[in-house]
């Protein structure tokens, strides 16, 4: 079993290290963007407390303008954040605080129930002048 979950997670990011390469690159598409710092707090639905938290620092010179977070759920299947299109949008209209939200759409246990963890997130950004 740990073997078989070891190759899947080799996969996932196998395809998500593609995914990266294959992306436009974030300084191409916001040319006046110095620096993003994304906060991210995971907790399940109902619960108001975060499980997962940590604050990403992208490296806005070779980063893609790809923004997706894996769901911290270690039992999640086929899920996760794609927060892409919102922080692009944030970042186009040169906002330097955005907020939001995402519900994983993947699927835990056995009986393959809806994961709906809810991942939080704030933006800062600066641009220049």
């Amino acid at each position: 079993m740990n073997r078989w979950r070891g190759g899947e997670g080799a996969a996932r990011f196998a395809e998500r290290r593609r995914r990266q390469d294959e992306a436009p690159r974030l300084l191409a598409q916001v040319p006046t963007l110095e620096s993003l710092r994304l906060d991210l707090k995971e907790h399940r639905a109902g619960f108001a407390l975060p499980e997962a938290s940590h604050i990403r620092r992208i490296v806005v010179a070779n980063a893609p303008a790809l923004f997706e977070i894996p769901c911290q759920d270690p039992s999640c299947e086929g899920g996760g954040h794609d927060l892409t299109s919102l922080v692009m949008h944030a970042l186009r209209l040169n906002e330097t605080r955005f907020t939001g939200e995402d519900v994983c759409n993947g699927r835990v246990g056995t009986a393959q129930a809806e994961c709906a963890r809810v991942l939080h997130f704030s933006g800062e950004a600066e641009y220049k002048r």
